[in-house]
């Protein structure tokens, strides 16, 4: 590769991360001002109703039944 080539890429990379400093900087500062972060996002399961939990109980007692009785068969 040439050197002058080699070079100039290196300054090209160099002129895009001044970039992206500079923006992510005016982000904090944007951010140190007051302005609100977005809100987390809710992660994991939604609860279950008690309706919903005992729906899913006896589906469960069925199933289990259905598959002793295969077991044992």
């Amino acid at each position: 590769m040439d050197l002058f080539k080699a070079i100039e890429e290196l300054h090209e990379e160099k002129r895009r991360l001044d970039e992206v400093i500079a923006h992510l900087e005016a982000l904090s500062q944007a951010r140190d001002k007051g302005a609100e972060p977005a809100p987390a996002r809710k992660r994991g399961r939604k609860g279950m109703s008690e309706e919903e939990r005992a729906e899913v109980s006896a589906r469960m007692k069925e199933f289990w039944a259905e598959k002793r009785k295969t077991k044992s068969k």
